[in-house]
């Protein structure tokens, strides 16, 4: 994902900017294809659409990371 320094927070915390980070790049990504597209730029559109993916994953990892650090939580 980020290679930010987010070793010092917790599990949870650094889902929780993942999330928000991937949401952003989710929305960037969409705009930027919507641009591509009304430009016929195929390669704008392209970028677009990849950037939305990565976006996707990169929120849905953040949940992962969320969900984990709620388990371990309750089982310690």
């Amino acid at each position: 994902m980020d290679t930010d320094k987010s070793t010092d927070k917790d599990l949870g915390t650094q889902g929780a900017e993942h999330t928000v980070k991937g949401k952003a790049r989710q929305v960037s990504g969409t705009v930027q294809k919507k641009v591509g597209q009304l430009t016929g730029d195929k390669s704008m559109e392209a970028k677009g659409k990849a950037r939305e993916v990565g976006g996707k994953v990169q929120s849905k990892a953040g949940k992962v990371e969320r969900k984990v650090d709620t388990k371990l939580k309750e089982d310690v």
